[in-house]
């Protein structure tokens, strides 16, 4: 077994918890802000084609870009954590293997994704509702994407794996610079090479070739820990299992994203154009509080991963105590804050008394689910970490399943109203039984730690 670099793993075992956690949470939160500039200066340069059909086209190839990231997730968290409390039992060797493991399965299922997709590209746009006009540019915005599906499926993985070892900052860095390069090719492309929408999408691609450049420079250079040589890449059945076990719960969670999407979607348009736009005002102006409690879920996993590992029960304890109450204590007075400004903040977006009327109700509903959906998040976290697969399916899973349900009694029941909060509900009820299920691990979790130090 090679020897720990200790510094490298300094926040995970040594800094004082909230350091730590501020450490892994702060460069996601920017790295999130930069996603988000991404997005509004994307739309900003489609929109100046003054085309709706290529404005429409990127929006319906948004459920291929989710599904690529579903595989991301499917190999990137499961190997982070099991990465993490690989570490914490000083286990080098295996986890540079799982390493390897993640970037070439990555590589390899990109290529297999695009060869299965290339020849049925046509199909596949019929599914996502391209026709007409919009046919042609969805074609061409989704070719780019297919082409990179390797690139953009290892951008994701590899950015969880380094954030497993603690190096949040390097994380921060390949994300941002494969934004900046997004943004800097895109308007060339779209504008000056008269690439359109195919301009964007490579662009885009590019930018995810630049951040798995980064990654691997770091995983190979810098990393003590990891490993991304191809004489490490020694798949097995047990690390498999380990990896797809918690990797199939973000796997399904990014699934049921899409189909919750539509389905709101689909809903909202029954109740008109003002809905629709009171929806997507209040998506945008929550987006934020969303990022913040994802920077918390996702950022402290690492973490939990390796103080359970590591058997360090306190640490443990202590960084889930603390993660929750800084988490909540954040997006409650955001909440509070945007609640008594709603009015205003919603009048920002649009003028029309109807959208404000109806954004309002919206606005309030979502902030309340803000609240939930972070418990959520930060109990599905937990339960990966453990590497608890069956609670963290469960929790992935639940939100979908009772969301389509309370949808559609609720639109049948009380119209637009039972739409607006039908997510307020589904997110509450996943977040009490993330309750249950913690409070019906924890003690067993707590136990089997104390029952490993005593025969140590």
């Amino acid at each position: 077994m090679e020897n720990i670099d200790e510094k490298s793993l300094y926040y995970l075992e040594k800094a004082p918890v909230s350091k730590a956690i501020m450490h892994m949470v702060i460069p996601m939160m920017l790295s999130f802000i930069a996603t988000i500039i991404y997005n509004i200066t994307d739309a900003y340069f489609i929109g100046k084609l003054n085309n709706t059909a290529m404005m429409a086209s990127v929006t319906l190839a948004l459920p291929f870009s989710c599904v690529l990231m579903a595989f991301g997730h499917l190999f990137g968290v499961g190997s982070g954590t099991f990465i993490s409390r690989l570490l914490g039992e000083k286990n080098i060797d295996r986890a540079k293997q799982v390493s390897s493991i993640n970037l070439w399965s990555s590589m390899i299922i990109g290529v297999v994704f695009m060869a299965i997709c290339l020849p049925f590209l046509s199909s596949i746009l019929g599914i996502l509702g391209a026709d007409g006009e919009t046919f042609v540019h969805t074609k061409n915005y989704l070719l780019m994407f297919v082409i990179g599906s390797p690139f953009v499926i290892a951008s994701i993985s590899l950015e969880e794996a380094v954030r497993a070892e603690g190096a949040s900052t390097a994380s921060m860095i390949g994300m941002i610079s494969g934004v900046v390069i997004n943004i800097v090719l895109n308007p060339i492309f779209i504008f000056v090479l008269h690439m359109n929408v195919m301009g964007s999408a490579l662009a885009t691609v590019l930018g995810n070739v630049t951040s798995v450049g980064w990654y691997m420079y770091y995983l190979q250079k810098k990393s003590s820990v990891q490993s991304i040589s191809i004489k490490e890449f020694k798949p097995s059945k047990e690390i498999f299992a380990n990896i797809l076990k918690v990797g199939i719960s973000a796997f399904l969670l990014d699934g049921f994203m899409v189909i919750t999407s539509l389905l709101y979607n689909n809903y909202s348009m029954i109740y008109g154009d003002s809905v629709v736009a009171g929806f997507g005002i209040s998506q945008r102006i929550i987006q934020i509080i969303d990022f913040i409690s994802m920077s918390f879920a996702m950022g402290t996993v690492p973490l939990i991963a390796y103080a359970y590992s590591s058997q360090n029960n306190k640490r443990l304890m202590e960084i889930i105590k603390k993660t929750i109450m800084y988490m909540l204590g954040i997006i409650i007075t955001m909440s509070v804050i945007l609640l008594a400004l709603k009015s205003q903040v919603i009048g920002i977006f649009s003028i029309d008394p109807k959208v404000i009327g109806i954004g309002q109700r919206i606005l309030m509903a979502q902030l309340c689910s803000t609240v939930f959906a972070a418990l959520s998040g930060i109990f599905t976290g937990i339960f990966q970490a453990f590497g608890t697969a069956v609670q963290a399916t469960v929790m992935s899973i639940l939100r979908g399943l009772i969301f389509i349900p309370i949808l559609i009694i609720g639109n049948m029941l009380f119209a637009v109203n039972g739409v607006i909060w039908a997510m307020t509900l589904s997110e509450g009820i996943t977040a009490v039984v993330g309750i249950v299920l913690w409070i019906g691990i924890r003690e067993k979790i707590l136990k089997h730690l104390l029952v490993i130090q005593e025969h140590e």
